[in-house]
């Protein structure tokens, strides 16, 4: 499957309207639990911060879509 987005890119969850505006860190590996087959380039790692406070988490790359306005990590 081909990567849609890259490190540094601005992302929200799809059909949410209210969904923090994360950032892209990096393609990471996942596991499927069911054939414990290794996934490699369809899950991306998001950061975002709330109040202050780090959020992370891995998301699928089809659940996402990208912002087309960036930064502004630390606006609330």
């Amino acid at each position: 499957m081909p990567r849609k987005f890259k490190p540094g890119d601005w992302v929200k969850l799809k059909g949410k309207t209210i969904s923090p505006k994360m950032e892209i860190l990096k393609y990471t590996t996942v596991r499927d639990p069911i054939f414990r087959i290794k996934k490699h380039d369809s899950y991306v790692e998001c950061v975002w911060y709330v109040n202050g406070e780090r959020k992370s988490e891995i998301y699928h790359q089809n659940k996402l879509i990208k912002l087309i306005e960036t930064g502004g990590l630390y606006r609330v």
